[in-house]
C-alpha cells in the first residue's frame, strides 16, 4: 500500500520536527507531566482537588497550543490547507466520540487520532489530539475540571503515533500492525494517565486502593495501580480492542485518504525558484544550453 508522493522513493513523509516546535513540545510536556503527578509529592496539609488548578492548566494549555502550531509551521513552511487539513481532522474525530457513548470504553475516535498523527507528525498530531479532546467535550456537554487533563493526554497519545519509526518507508501490512499495537499500548496509557487526573482526590475508596498525602511515592504508585486494575482495566481493554480492530480493517483506506489529502495540502512541497524549475521554460525563452548575448548575461545574473 506504498502512496506516491514527494518524500523519498515515492512515499509521503509525515511532518517533522523542527528546534521551535521540539522546544514548544517540551515545554508543554514538562507543565503537563507537572500539573498530572504534583499531588504525588504533596503532604497532607496540600489542597489536592485538580478543579483547583485546572482552569490553570487550561489557560496555559491554549496559547501553548497556538505556539506548537506556529512553530510547526515556521518549521515544515505549512499553508493555510494543512491548517484547514487539522480542523477537518479534529471535526471528524469529535463527532466520532459521541457514537460509542463512552460505554464500555468504545470510543472509535482513537483509531483516528493513531491514523492522523502517523500521517501528519508529532507536532501537529499533539495538536490535533489536544483540538480533538476540546471539540468534544463541547459537543457533549463533557466541559469540567477533567478538560484540560484529557486535552493534554490525548496530544500525548496522537503525538506518540506520529513518533513511531520507518515514516518514510514503511508501508503495507507491517505499518498497520504497527500501529495497531501502539493503539492497544496506548489506550492503556491514556486510561492510566487519566486515572491518575482523578484518584488523588476522589474520597470513599477503600485504605488498600485509595490516596494517602504524604506516603512515599513507591507506596501511593502501588495503591494507584491496584485501583486501576479494580476500576478501570475493563473500560481500558474495550477502548484498545476497538482500536486495534478498526486499525486494521480500515486503516489502509483512511491511511491512503490522509496521504493524499496532505498532498493536496502542500504538506511536503517544496519551493523552487527560477527558470529550471517551470519544465519548458527554457526552451521558449531562448536560456538553453546554447544561449548567448545579453539574455544569457541577465540570466546567469540572476541565477
Amino acid at each position: 500500500m506504498a502512496d506516491s508522493g514527494p518524500g523519498p522513493g515515492g512515499a509521503v513523509r509525515a511532518i517533522g520536527l523542527g528546534p521551535r516546535s521540539v522546544a514548544a513540545l517540551v515545554l508543554i510536556t514538562v507543565i503537563g507531566v507537572f500539573a498530572f503527578g504534583w499531588p504525588l509529592l504533596a503532604d497532607s496539609a496540600s489542597g489536592l482537588a485538580h478543579s483547583q488548578d485546572a482552569p490553570w492548566l487550561f489557560a496555559a494549555l491554549l496559547p501553548l497550543l497556538v505556539a506548537v502550531v506556529v512553530a510547526t509551521i515556521a518549521d515544515a513552511g505549512l499553508d493555510a490547507k494543512a491548517v484547514a487539513m487539522l480542523g477537518v481532522l479534529a471535526a471528524v474525530g469529535a463527532a466520532l466520540r459521541p457514537l460509542g457513548a463512552g460505554t464500555a470504553g468504545l470510543e472509535p475516535m482513537f483509531f483516528l487520532m493513531v491514523l492522523s498523527g502517523r500521517v501528519l507528525g508529532p507536532g501537529f498530531g499533539f495538536v490535533l489530539g489536544s483540538v480533538t479532546m476540546f471539540a468534544s467535550a463541547l459537543l457533549t456537554g463533557g466541559v469540567g475540571p477533567w478538560m484540560p487533563f484529557q486535552m493534554l493526554a490525548m496530544g500525548w497519545f496522537t503525538m506518540g503515533a506520529g513518533l513511531l519509526p520507518g515514516a518514510r518507508r514503511l508501508r503495507g501490512r507491517a505499518e498497520l500492525l504497527m500501529l495497531a499495537a501502539y493503539g492497544c499500548a496506548a489506550a492503556f496509557a491514556y486510561g492510566t494517565i487519566m486515572n491518575l487526573q482523578g484518584w488523588t482526590y476522589i474520597g470513599g475508596l477503600s485504605s488498600g486502593v485509595s490516596f494517602h498525602p504524604g506516603d512515599a511515592v513507591g507506596a501511593n504508585l502501588t495503591r494507584f495501580f491496584a485501583y486501576c486494575a479494580a476500576t478501570s482495566l475493563g473500560w481500558d481493554l474495550g477502548r484498545a480492542a476497538v482500536t486495534v480492530v478498526l486499525t486494521l480493517v480500515v486503516g489502509p483506506a483512511v491511511l491512503k485518504a490522509l496521504r493524499r489529502a496532505t498532498r493536496r495540502a502542500a504538506f511536503d512541497a517544496e519551493a523552487a525558484f527560477g527558470a529550471a524549475a517551470v519544465p519548458g521554460v527554457q526552451a521558449a525563452s531562448g536560456t538553453g544550453p546554447e544561449r548567448s548575448g545579453p539574455a544569457a548575461g541577465s540570466a546567469t545574473a540572476a541565477e
